[in-house]
């Protein structure tokens, strides 16, 4: 079997080949850092880790690099807003990106480069860009002459007619410095009373576009084999990043360009005119982490991603049949025969070759992981069945052996996926010992033998209320924590 990535350039599905083999490199767009990330971010960077992940699964060997964009004009109007600096800002908010991303049990990447910390690569690039007379000084300025690099739109698809001007985007231009209305700023002259760094031309900043140029050129060299982003970068953010990457080295800047489609709410654009945007952190509040990550894996990542109240709710009853079967082995693996807790996965058995099987026909076909998930669902649907059958102590229709395989096959796969259950806490379940509950089951047996069934049925629905199922069995009842 082979992997097949979707490339947004050629439009088309493609056969995976990186351009060293075994190895990739891999970037993805990091956030501008001046608010808390957003449900939109949390779905890029599952999408993201959840590549990552499968890659190494794979046999890849992965370096992943995602950038902090730490110099724009909203972090600058935040300060401002608050008496504060740039830097205060900015730290403030990596703090929180890594608070919110790690909840989601998104991995670290392998570097977070800032564009503070390249100003001498961007320079660098950009006067590489000038002397090869693809961009021009203005006044202070440095714009990057669009008309010179003739596949300009190769990435978006768009014709000189259907693109506007000032696709700079995050810095403002003065069309009277432009040669033509389509060039974008890849430097801009310093302002009175705004940070600025020094450059050839003069003190300023960079512009946005050309700061992902030059990071990715400083961490991996002219060509990458993945870059990911949001399906709102492919213009002009990535159709400029290919233009002044491409306009220096002659060289692609990506084998793979890939995206991931947006997010609406309750099947509208999120927004804060409308009301309905809302941040990682306003939606773990209510909402279990790895139900939000279920909930962004159960949609083809290139599709739009619908946040509604059902939509959640149905990937809270999937989170509950996942959990049940992720932590089988650590509910009945004694009971089973099996291991304690801390060595059943070092006791590591043969996967289920089918179900391994499945999972990757599904994944390597530009990573669906609706899919993937369907085979982990099956995975954990018999896992639950057959905890039912042991917790109501009926006699097991699988061998024993079978089940470790399919419940180590189940943790490895949901893994990939980034789906990870921990045991409860060894703690008694709401604060009760063993003695109280035996003391209430006691209670509700009398209950039962006076035919008072109402306390009888009362003291049942107490026990369930502390995640105590009860087990009646001829002449005796039995209890399980779950």
């Amino acid at each position: 079997m082979s992997l097949t990535i979707y490339n947004t350039q050629t439009r088309q599905k493609e056969a995976f080949t990186p351009t060293v083999p075994g190895e990739v490199k891999m970037y993805c767009c990091g956030v501008t850092v001046y608010d808390d990330c957003h449900l939109g971010h949390a779905r890029s960077y599952i999408v993201w880790d959840t590549v990552r992940r499968y890659l190494l699964w794979r046999g890849y060997k992965v370096r992943y690099v995602q950038n902090f964009t730490d110099i724009d004009d909203k972090i600058l109007n935040r300060a401002k807003e608050r008496g504060s600096t740039m830097s205060e800002v900015s730290e403030q908010y990596i703090d929180a990106y890594f608070r919110d991303l790690r909840q989601l049990n998104v991995k670290d990447a392998d570097a977070y480069p800032r564009v503070t910390e390249h100003i001498e690569e961007i320079c660098d690039l950009i006067q590489t860009l000038i002397d090869k007379t693809i961009a021009y000084p203005a006044n202070g300025d440095v714009y990057y002459s669009v008309q010179a690099f003739p596949s300009y739109g190769k990435l978006s698809g768009r014709t000189q007619d259907q693109m506007q001007s000032g696709a700079s985007g995050r810095v403002s231009a003065e069309d009277s410095k432009k040669r033509h209305p389509f060039d974008f700023a890849l430097w801009k002259g310093a302002k009175p009373g705004e940070p600025a760094w020094d450059s050839p031309w003069g003190k300023g900043r960079p512009g946005w576009h050309i700061e992902c140029s030059a990071m990715i050129r400083s961490s991996f060299g002219d060509t990458i084999d993945i870059h990911g982003g949001g399906g709102d970068l492919v213009f002009p953010h990535h159709e400029n990043e290919i233009a002044q990457s491409e306009g220096a080295t002659g060289k692609p800047l990506a084998k793979y360009w890939t995206h991931n489609g947006m997010v609406r709410v309750n099947g509208e654009k999120m927004s804060k005119s409308l009301g309905n945007f809302t941040t990682i952190r306003e939606m773990l509040d209510r909402i279990d982490p790895m139900v939000v990550r279920l909930f962004v894996l159960q949609a083809q990542y290139r599709k739009p991603l619908d946040f509604t109240d059902d939509a959640i709710a149905s990937a809270e009853n999937g989170w509950t049949t996942l959990k049940d079967g992720l932590l089988f082995g650590n509910q009945f693996g004694e009971k089973l025969g099996w291991s304690d807790d801390s060595d059943l996965n070092s006791q590591q058995l043969t996967p289920l070759e089918d179900a391994i099987e499945k999972f990757q026909t599904a994944m390597d076909d530009d990573f669906n992981t609706p899919g993937g998930l369907a085979v982990v669902f099956e995975l954990a649907k018999e896992l639950r069945r057959v905890g039912n059958i042991l917790v109501h102590g009926g006699d097991l229709d699988v061998a024993v052996e079978h089940l470790q395989r399919q419940w180590q096959t189940l943790v490895e796969l949901a893994a990939i996926l980034g789906l990870e259950a921990e045991p409860e806490t060894t703690e008694p379940v709401g604060g009760m010992s063993d003695e109280e509950i035996l003391d209430l089951i006691a209670q509700r047996q009398a209950a039962r033998k006076a035919k008072n069934f109402a306390e009888a049925d009362r003291i049942r629905d107490e026990l369930n209320a502390q995640r105590i199922s009860l087990i009646d069995k001829p002449g005796e009842t039995t209890f399980v924590r779950s």
